[in-house]
């Protein structure tokens, strides 16, 4: 693995250091940390001398999803040099999603900052995150959109995110230049009723977007470079391109299920029709049994899709 043995800001000495965090701060980082023993030091120096440089008052909470290296002895053993840092550990492996989540909860900050561990985003540009959402209050979320691929299996991955990227902006109607960024700040009020919806792997980011998009809260997108990640990834392919494509589909049937259910129906419904005309036309007193499949199965679809909008609409709250 890549050692960072020189760090791009210098350590503190505790002389240095107030000796009190913020009492109440109104930013919150939460950086979940999984086997990134080589560099979440260098992590958490880039992040808290950005966030000291801006003047925010904010606080920094180091989540060690029960790491099998030194992750969580390396966050300790500078835990002294960072007073705004806090440290939660956990004692079996949640995913990264389980860490957000928790970690948004446990948030005193107005403005959550997500991001990672693993060098690949621009961690000293949070001030300029937190400063939209500062500026204007229409904005709820602002989102790092990259405009490259740094990733392992690009020839898979570039076409499989574009599609699935795709898949969701038809499904939202909305342009999403970067569907599962993990830079992100968003106001904590308005993300609490979505926090229940976040599943605990890497899809988490996409389901915040999307939750946000669905509700007809502003989200803006700040272009942003992509470095190549530091460690090993823990992003599987296959997999995780699944659980991408499920959670795009659970999100839209959650919040607008006529988008994914009535075009099928409908399709299924007209080719029937069609199908019936040609039945009729070729033998006027049969009609085929594929036929009345094809009917039956586009009037229960629609069926379906009409009984779960009523549900939405008729669900309290999220």
């Amino acid at each position: 693995m890549t050692q960072y043995r020189h760090h791009r800001y210098p350590l503190p000495t505790v002389s240095e250091i107030s000796p009190e965090p913020d009492a109440d701060p109104y930013v919150t980082i939460v950086l979940p940390c999984y086997n990134e023993q080589d560099h979440v030091v260098a992590e958490v120096e880039r992040i808290c001398a950005a966030m000291d440089t801006s003047g925010y008052p904010y606080e920094l909470l180091a989540v060690d999803d029960a790491s099998t290296d030194a992750t969580l002895a390396r966050l300790q053993g500078v835990e002294h040099l960072f007073p705004r840092m806090r440290i939660i550990p956990f004692r079996t492996n949640g995913g990264s999603g389980t860490v957000r989540r928790i970690g948004t909860q446990r948030a005193r900050g107005e403005i959550v900052v997500w991001t990672d561990a693993d060098m690949s985003y621009p961690n000293e540009r949070i001030p300029e995150f937190v400063s939209i959402l500062e500026k204007d209050e229409e904005v709820d979320q602002v989102v790092g959109a990259r405009h490259q691929e740094m990733g392992s299996h690009k020839f898979l991955r570039v076409p499989t995110k574009w599609l699935i990227r795709k898949i969701a902006e038809r499904l939202s109607n909305t342009k999403i230049p970067d569907l599962n960024s993990g830079l992100r700040a968003f106001r904590r009020e308005v993300s609490l009723p979505y926090l229940r919806l976040l599943p605990p792997g890497f899809s988490c980011v996409t389901t915040i977007t999307l939750a946000f998009l669905s509700n007809q809260h502003h989200v803006h997108y700040e272009p942003i470079t992509y470095a190549k990640r530091a460690g090993t990834s823990k992003f599987h392919f296959v997999h995780d391109a699944y659980r991408y494509i499920l959670q795009v589909l659970r999100m839209v049937m959650y919040f607008n299920p006529l988008k994914v259910l009535m075009p099928p129906a409908l399709w299924l419904i007209g080719i029937g029709a069609v199908k019936v005309v040609y039945d009729v036309v070729t033998d006027p007193v049969y009609i085929r049994n594929n036929t009345i499949m094809l009917l039956m199965t586009g009037f229960m679809v629609a069926s379906m899709a009409l009984l779960a909008d009523l549900i939405v609409r008729s669900r309290n709250g999220v």
